[in-house]
């Protein structure tokens, strides 16, 4: 498994510099409304916008099981809990002596 993740790692990193060694025309951007403006090569511009995608696809997804985390660890809670509470009652069970039988 680990030698799979490296050589798909390795042909996505190849990837990567083939895509920018091809797409190294500079471009402009221009950050609207105001008059800030940079000059990068044009997969440097690509790959960026690729990577906040990325991030802001991946907060959006974090926000959204914030819930279901939260009820997955009041559950986990509960469950510690009502454990806890079994064993004490098994052991206070064990701790009780038994009656013996009437005598005849």
């Amino acid at each position: 498994m680990r030698t799979l993740r490296l050589i798909v790692t390795v042909l996505v990193l190849l990837l990567l510099a083939l895509f920018a060694g091809s797409n190294r025309a500079p471009v402009t951007l221009r950050l609207w409304p105001t008059d800030y403006t940079a000059t990068l090569p044009l997969s440097l511009a690509i790959l960026g916008a690729a990577l906040l995608a990325f991030l802001a696809g991946g907060m959006f997804v974090w926000i959204g099981t914030l819930a279901r985390r939260r009820q997955l660890r009041r559950l986990e809670e509960t469950v510690r809990l009502l454990e806890d509470r079994l064993n004490a009652m098994k052991a206070q069970q064990t701790e009780v002596p038994a009656l013996s039988p009437p005598a005849a």
